[in-house]
């Protein structure tokens, strides 16, 4: 419900388009999109995915009717050979993951969308490197957007938007936060899962691993934001960071 939401949340991603020009593209790393290999969408013209059901028809309503970049596509499928990424031209689109985010930055579409598929079978360790190989995008103004949450437990939720967070998922969100803060990025690939907190807050790591696909794209002088802090409905964190959008 965030994508048609008026809150704290949704105002921050409005201000985002704020501190930025409009990018020649977007990349998008989508939780929702989990494949077997890794895939970019290639289409000239991606369809809107409602991927989820028992919400009310105001979200099945919504088309985000961005282009896509099939030249950014294969210039992704050339460059980065190990591990390969895949072109799709017909079968994926955008996805909720990506489009209750984008509405809310770019409401007009304007910007040419590409999203790209998390390979679940693979470790974190994985995705930091294809975060690492997909950098140089940001060197042919390429916005890079890991759509997902560092705290995400649908099994522990409460259906209360303003319930209390759990203590184990303000634990491990602030805990991502400090590693972050320090720029110690390897604990956030290597050590998931070794504390309780860790293993509540992300007990499947799809949610969790388009946030290593942006910290491996950032660099040593990008500048840290933390744009939106917050945990709804106890398990789900919202929080936002950016690197970068200063430079």
């Amino acid at each position: 419900m965030n994508a048609v939401a008026d809150s704290d949340y949704t105002r921050s991603l409005r201000a985002l388009s704020n501190r930025i020009p409009n990018p020649r593209a977007i990349l998008c790393v989508s939780a929702h999109w989990m494949s077997e290999g890794t895939w970019v969408t290639g289409m000239e013209r991606p369809r809107t995915i409602h991927d989820f059901y028992g919400f009310p028809e105001e979200l099945f309503r919504i088309n985000y009717p961005a282009s896509g970049s099939p030249e950014i596509a294969e210039l992704i499928g050339s460059t980065v050979i190990e591990p390969q990424v895949n072109v799709d031209r017909e079968m994926w689109g955008l996805d909720h993951g990506c489009w209750s985010v984008l509405r809310h930055i770019y409401p007009d579409a304007s910007v040419p969308v590409l999203q790209f598929s998390v390979y679940i079978e693979q470790p974190p360790e994985y995705h930091f490197l294809l975060g690492q190989r997909l950098r140089f995008l940001r060197e042919q103004d390429v916005l890079i957007i890991g759509s997902g949450n560092i705290v995400h437990n649908l099994r522990e939720i409460v259906w209360d938007e303003n319930a209390a967070p759990f203590p184990w998922a303000v634990e491990f969100d602030e805990w991502v936060k400090r590693k972050i803060s320090e720029r110690t990025f390897a604990p956030l690939v290597t050590e998931l899962g070794r504390t309780e907190s860790a293993r509540m807050s992300v007990p499947s790591p799809d949610h969790y691993y388009p946030l290593l696909y942006v910290l491996g794209a950032s660099d040593e002088y990008d500048e840290l934001s933390f744009d939106h802090d917050g945990i709804q409905n106890g398990s789900i964190s919202m929080r936002c960071l950016s690197f970068g959008l200063n430079r």
